[in-house]
């Protein structure tokens, strides 16, 4: 005859139950590079790094003030920029998140919290308050050519580095997707006639 097995329940549910309230000490400190195995010197990638954190802090920040803005926004575009405001935050995140990952695939430690954001970035820091739209647009123009600027020097130098990821991603995700919203944007602020051509 075979005897059962009695199950403890607590001892399972303790086996369950998560394991919160954690401390410890950080894993890497900040400004610190870890090696990774990808053909690529140290100094190549601290230097990645180091731009691509500048570089992440103000995309953090104008992906931010896209979302200030279409929350805010008012007049008789709304629609259209609350809309379109959202369409380029979404997409600002989506590059963040591109960027971010280059950083830690490179062996440095990202960027993460708005505080230190703040302290990083280059992208002046608006009112609290709302603000009319050509100011809104101004504003986001004005921190889409600083990003752009920096991108454009930053893929220049991970080139001459031989750094071709860095560079690819600057070029082809960075770049191009600041200059298509620069675009987008720009034209809502043209002085046009709207209703009868003078």
């Amino acid at each position: 005859m075979m005897s059962k097995a009695v199950l403890d329940a607590d001892e399972i549910l303790q086996h369950a139950t998560p394991i919160a309230h954690q401390k410890g000490h950080e894993i890497q400190p900040w400004g610190h590079l870890i090696r990774m195995p990808i053909a690529l010197a140290e100094s190549v990638c601290k230097e990645s790094i180091e731009n691509l954190n500048q570089l992440l802090a103000d995309s953090m920040s104008l992906r931010d003030l896209y979302k200030k803005h279409h929350w805010q926004v008012s007049g008789h575009t709304f629609y259209q920029l609350h809309l379109l405001f959202d369409k380029h935050y979404d997409e600002q995140s989506t590059l963040i998140d591109a960027i971010a990952e280059r950083i830690q695939l490179l062996g440095g430690v990202s960027v993460a919290m708005a505080h230190n954001v703040a302290e990083t970035t280059l992208i002046p820091r608006p009112p609290r308050g709302r603000e009319s739209v050509p100011v809104q647009i101004s504003r986001l123009l004005h921190a889409h050519e600083i990003i752009l600027k920096e991108a454009r020097t930053m893929a220049r130098l991970a080139s001459q580095r031989e750094d071709d990821g860095t560079n690819d991603l600057l070029v082809s995700d960075v770049i191009r997707t600041n200059e298509l919203q620069v675009w987008f944007i720009a034209e809502h602020v043209v002085d046009t006639p709207v209703v009868r051509t003078e």
